[in-house]
């Protein structure tokens, strides 16, 4: 059976976010420590884009099939209105086809094929949202990357798929932006703020999440692990949030990354630092090596 136990307490983890964010961001906060102080969870940039198509159905499957916690897609709308997954502004890289996805229908994108890793067609369809939220339901939790012009869009998707305690919807904005924009849905959800750390107005931006929102999760971007660094980071943790860390490369982390780990075999210098930071969503490019690394220290199942 491919539900392990984290994925089954993940999914009650998120229901109980969705359910709590309406009466209590406080309860929201200590739900979450609960579970995952247990566990690292492992996501998967644009699913498993290095053995199929990124952002396609194929490439969820396979991380379904892989024992990874959750993936990451991104958004686009097409011209009749379809949410599509989509990374570029332009589909040429990712598929057969030229231009905007805006400037087509849904069933004229279906005409194109979508790419390999190598830049060869492949079988596989550009996939709509709805379609991914019905094949991740009860099996993998999503991040929504590029997504949030398409906020209110998207939730009513995943409303109409029973899905909304599956995925996270995220944005570098303040919270002042954000409430003003999506004020409705904002606690109906769980929304991740993305902070980078670089940015000298990165502790007020996280002062105003906490103050305003107490989000349950921060995603954290930083090129450098300096002392300041250290500090905000600790200050998320020690506000009762949990961390979501990029290691696709090293200017997201530190220089803590997937390659670092793979590559040159330094895994306690790359994710086994990641985890002493008290980071509990590592969103990776390897995401069999650090399922393997983590079951090693226990971490996963």
């Amino acid at each position: 059976m491919r539900k392990n136990r984290i994925l089954c307490s993940c999914l009650l983890l998120l229901c109980a976010l969705v359910s709590c964010a309406q009466q209590s961001d406080e309860n929201v906060s200590k739900t979450l420590q609960t579970i995952t102080d247990k566990s690292v969870l492992v996501v998967s940039h644009r699913a498993d884009w290095r053995n199929a198509p990124e952002n396609s159905l194929q490439a969820i499957k396979n991380c379904i099939e892989m024992g990874v916690d959750m993936i990451e897609i991104d958004l686009k709308k097409t011209k009749d209105g379809h949410l599509i997954l989509m990374h570029d502004k332009k589909i040429d890289r990712t598929t057969t086809g030229k231009g905007l996805p805006q400037d087509y229908t849904l069933e004229e994108l279906r005409k194109f094929r979508l790419k390999n890793g190598a830049g060869h067609k492949t079988a596989h369809l550009i996939p709509t949202l709805e379609e991914v939220m019905n094949l991740c339901k009860g099996k993998i939790l999503v991040n929504v990357d590029k997504g949030y012009d398409y906020f209110q869009e998207a939730y009513q998707i995943l409303e109409k798929t029973g899905t909304t305690s599956q995925c996270i919807i995220k944005s570098d904005f303040p919270y002042e932006k954000v409430v003003s924009e999506h004020g409705d849905v904002l606690q109906k959800m769980t929304f991740m703020p993305v902070v980078n750390l670089d940015n000298p107005a990165a502790e007020s931006i996280i002062d105003g999440y906490i103050k305003n929102l107490k989000p349950s999760v921060f995603e954290l971007v930083f090129s450098k692990d300096s002392e300041e660094t250290l500090r905000l980071i600790k200050k998320v943790h020690d506000s009762g949030a949990k961390i979501f860390v990029n290691v696709m490369w090293p200017e997201l982390c530190g220089g803590h990354d997937d390659d670092k780990a793979v590559e040159e075999q330094k895994y306690e210098q790359s994710w086994g630092w990641i985890i002493r930071q008290n980071m509990a969503f590592i969103q990776t490019d390897r995401p069999r090596e650090l399922l393997e690394y983590l079951k090693t220290k226990k971490l996963h199942d």
